[in-house]
C-alpha cells in the first residue's frame, strides 16, 4: 500500500511552510555606532558625585593592587599574574553594580573585580600562587572560582541564573570575559541558552585589543563584538571601557533589565591592556610603544581624576587620601604574601567532591603512606579519608 492509498490520504493537501519572519525585531538590539561615554560629556552633569568619588577611590586602589601583584611575581611570591592595569574601570564597575545576593563570574584576569566586591586580596591571589584550588568559598562571597579556561564560566553563569529564576530567587549573574573568549564555543552556547531562556544574566566583554598576541581583527570580522548579541536575540551595548561612570551606568541598566525579567544583555567595553598578557609574556613582540602611549592618554584613573577636579569635587587632599589608602592596602598585601603559607598536601583531596570518590580515597591513602614513610613512620590505610 502506498502513501496515497492510505485511509484519508485523499483529503491531505500539502501546503508550503509558513513564510520565514524574524522572531525578534533586530533594530532595538543593535548597539550604538560609537561607544557610550559619560566623563567629559554633558551626561557627566547628571552623574552622582558620591558614586564618582567612590569609583575614583576604587580605581586608585585597583591600580596600586595591580602594581603590587605584578611586583610579587618578580619576587617569586606569585607564580603568575595577569594584570588588569588599564582595565580597572571595567573591573570596578562590574563589582559595584551587583547586589550582595547576585553572583560574579570572573575570568583569571578579574582578581581586581573580586577584590572590589569585597574578597580578601590574599584569597584572590591564592590560586595564582598555587596554594589552593580556588582560595575562597564561592558560596560565601557569591563569586565563582577564577576561571582560567577561556569562557567556560559563561555557561555556568547562565545555568546559575536560570536555576535562580526557576527557584524564584531574585538573583542576577554577571559574567566577565575577554575578547579572546568570544571565539570559544562556550561563549556562543552560553549566549544562545541565555537568550532562549531569558536568563537573568549579563555578559561583559572586556575588549582589550589582544587575545595574548592575537589582535581582534584576526578573530572576528563583525562590526563589533556587541553586534554578536543580535544573532542570539539579545541587546548589544557598546561602551567606553575606560570611562568608569559609563560602564557603571550601562551595566546598571543591563542588570536591572535582567532582574525585571527582560533577559540577558551583551556589553562590550572598549579598553586596553597596558601591561603584558602575564608576567611570562613579552608584549613588545606584537605591539609598539607608541600604541601603548596613545592609550595612556585615555587612562581610566586619569579620566576620572580630571572630571572630579574640573567639577571641584576633588582636590589635592582627596587625591592624597586615595593614594595613601591604596598604599596601606599594598603594604598589607605585601606583608601577608611574604609570609610562607603552611600547607597540608592532604588538602589536595579536600573540596573536590561533596563526598570523596573511591579513587580519591585510594589516592589519599597512597599519599599518606608515602608521607609517613618519608617521616619515618609506619603507613596507615585510612589516608585521611575523613578529611
Amino acid at each position: 500500500m502506498t502513501v496515497q492509498e492510505l485511509p484519508g490520504a485523499a483529503a491531505y493537501q500539502p501546503t508550503p511552510p509558513p513564510a520565514w519572519k524574524p522572531l525578534t525585531d533586530p533594530a532595538p538590539l543593535l548597539p550604538d555606532p560609537e561607544p557610550y561615554r559619560v566623563l567629559g560629556t554633558d551626561a557627566a552633569a547628571d552623574a552622582d558625585p558620591e558614586l564618582l568619588l567612590r569609583l575614583y577611590a576604587e580605581l586608585v586602589r585597583g591600580r596600586r593592587y595591580n602594581a603590587q601583584a605584578t611586583a610579587l611575581t618578580k619576587q617569586g611570591r606569585l607564580a603568575v599574574y595577569p594584570s588588569s592595569t588599564g582595565q580597572e574601570a571595567c573591573e570596578i564597575a562590574a563589582a559595584l553594580v551587583l547586589e550582595e545576593r547576585d553572583w560574579l563570574f570572573p575570568s583569571y584576569r578579574d582578581t581586581l573585580a573580586a577584590v572590589a566586591r569585597g574578597l580578601d586580596p590574599v584569597e584572590a591571589l591564592t590560586l595564582l600562587r598555587g596554594d589552593r584550588h580556588t582560595g575562597y568559598d564561592p558560596r560565601e562571597h557569591r563569586i565563582a572560582p577564577l576561571c582560567t579556561p577561556l569562557a567556560t564560566q559563561l555557561p555556568h553563569a547562565v545555568g546559575l541564573a536560570h536555576a535562580a529564576r526557576l527557584k524564584g530567587d531574585d538573583v542576577v549573574a554577571l559574567a566577565l570575559v575577554g575578547d579572546g573568549g568570544t571565539s570559544e564555543g562556550d561563549f556562543h552556547e552560553a549566549l544562545n541558552f541565555a537568550a532562549v531562556w531569558k536568563a537573568p544574566v549579563v555578559f561583559l566583554v572586556q575588549n582589550n585589543g589582544f587575545a595574548i598576541s592575537v589582535p581582534l581583527a584576526k578573530q572576528t570580522a563583525a562590526p563589533s563584538l556587541a553586534h554578536k548579541a543580535v544573532g542570539y536575540g539579545m541587546p548589544g551595548r557598546l561602551v567606553d571601557g575606560n570611562d568608569a561612570a559609563a560602564v557603571h551606568q550601562v551595566l546598571s541598566e543591563a542588570v536591572e533589565r535582567a532582574r525585571s525579567g527582560g533577559g540577558p544583555t551583551l556589553v562590550e567595553a572598549i579598553t586596553y591592556r597596558m601591561d603584558a598578557h602575564t608576567n611570562a609574556d613579552d608584549a613588545t613582540r606584537y605591539r609598539g610603544d607608541s600604541e601603548v602611549e596613545a592609550w595612556r592618554a585615555h587612562d581610566p584613573v586619569r579620566l576620572m581624576e580630571r572630571e572630579l577636579t574640573a567639577r571641584g569635587l576633588l582636590g589635592d587632599d582627596g587625591i592624597e587620601e586615595a593614594r595613601s589608602a591604596a598604599e596601606r592596602m599594598a603594604a598589607a598585601l605585601r606583608e601577608r604574601m611574604n609570609a610562607d603559607p603552611v600547607l597540608d598536601p592532604m588538602d589536595l583531596f579536600a573540596q573536590v567532591y561533596a563526598e570523596q570518590t573511591t579513587q580519591l580515597r585510594e589516592q589519599a591513602a597512597q599519599l599518606r603512606v608515602e608521607m609517613d614513610a618519608e617521616n619515618g613512620q609506619h603507613g596507615t590505610d585510612d589516608g585521611g579519608a575523613g578529611r
